[in-house]
């Protein structure tokens, strides 16, 4: 394509935010594509096999923050903000307090963002370019080789917090990113500059210690990575620290004080659905494999399947107050098909005590 001239690559990106925040996106950024020290952390990352099973981490390898590899021409990348804080749900903390419940990490209570944004984007994108004419794009959310956060961060949508989320001023950290690469030369945003401080609250929280320093976080640790990733045994070692915990954990976010600020969801996909933000554990461990597919259709909780979502319901019932419902919700799967389920149900009966 033909280089466009300034005032071109300008009014593209004013149309492009004002689309944007008519389908839903909170905050758009521009930024390059080089991040040298990005790229360093990530290699360090991956050689202390902090990574775990993620096998497509190392597979990708610099990828990540080289996006020519995964787009040859890309120039630049337009970051995106969407918020999903469920203003609705029960309060976090009271779920994680009441060990009888269920908790599950508050981006997953609605519908897989996924469905909603990689479409959305990928609108914007084809819209604008039936308008001004043809321009090179790729539509990337979560799931592409892409350094997210540290592309957000040049984009000025926010800093990398201690926890390794990003975090914005104006709406904590409750929230997706999106990128379109493109090889248009716009104009760059300037990048956010950090304002945790001193403060380093998140690193106490982590249940598990994952954040072993900084800036740093062993996934291997991370109840996210245990519960979602992690397609084999929980180690023993770490079940207690789950508590009642079932897919993700949010307790680095909940306790940063700029959450304070957090903006609650305007879009309808991220609601509540199926009440999910305060299940009974025994409810949902009576589930049948077609009851777990039928109910967690179009969500993201579906990817890890029934058998991942048994193990993880089976150690919060190994956590969860001892007493006949939780004795007799066990003792009904201990012949579970699955091994990994039937281990973890056999490890949750033992630390009730029951035979």
């Amino acid at each position: 394509m033909t280089s466009p001239a300034a005032d071109d690559l300008h009014a593209f990106r004013a149309r492009f935010e004002h689309r944007a925040r008519a389908l839903g996106f909170d905050t758009v950024g521009v930024a390059g594509i080089d991040i040298p020290e990005d790229e360093q952390h990530l290699v360090r990352w991956l050689a202390d096999g902090f990574h775990g099973s993620m096998g497509f981490m190392q597979r990708h390898g610099l990828m990540r923050s080289r996006p020519r590899q995964f787009r040859p021409g890309t120039a630049r990348i337009l970051s995106v903000r969407m918020n999903y804080w469920p203003g609705e749900s029960r309060p976090a903390e009271e779920v994680l307090a009441e060990g009888s419940l269920a908790y599950v990490s508050r981006y997953a209570l609605g519908r897989d963002y996924h469905r909603l944004m990689r479409p959305a984007l990928a609108r914007l994108a084809e819209g604008l370019r039936e308008e001004i004419g043809p321009f090179g794009y790729r539509v990337c959310v979560d799931t592409a080789p892409v350094l997210e956060r540290a592309y957000a961060r040049e984009a000025g949508l926010g800093w990398i917090g201690k926890h390794t989320n990003l975090i914005a001023r104006e709406a904590g950290s409750w929230f997706f990113l999106g990128e379109v690469l493109t090889d248009l030369p716009l104009p760059l945003d300037e990048p956010a500059s950090a304002h945790c401080g001193t403060c380093s609250a998140c690193i106490p929280a982590c249940p598990t210690g994952a954040i072993v320093a900084p800036w740093r976080l062993d996934a291997r640790r991370c109840i996210s990575y245990l519960t979602i990733e992690n397609p084999g045994p929980i180690p023993p070692e770490l079940r207690p620290r789950l508590g009642n915990r079932i897919y993700g954990c949010d307790d680095c976010q909940l306790v940063c004080p700029w959450n304070r600020h957090a903006q609650v969801a305007s879009h309808r996909d991220f609601k509540v659905r199926h009440g999910l933000d305060a299940p009974r554990l025994t409810d949902l461990f009576s589930w049948s494999a077609e009851q777990f597919r039928q109910t967690m259709a179009g969500s993201v909780i579906y990817r890890i399947g029934f058998e991942r979502w048994s193990r993880n319901l089976a150690v919060a019932l190994g956590n969860a107050p001892r007493g006949p419902a939780v004795l007799a919700a066990l003792a009904a799967r201990a012949e579970d098909p699955s091994a990994l389920v039937r281990e973890h149900v056999e490890w949750a009966l033992r630390r009730h005590g029951a035979p």
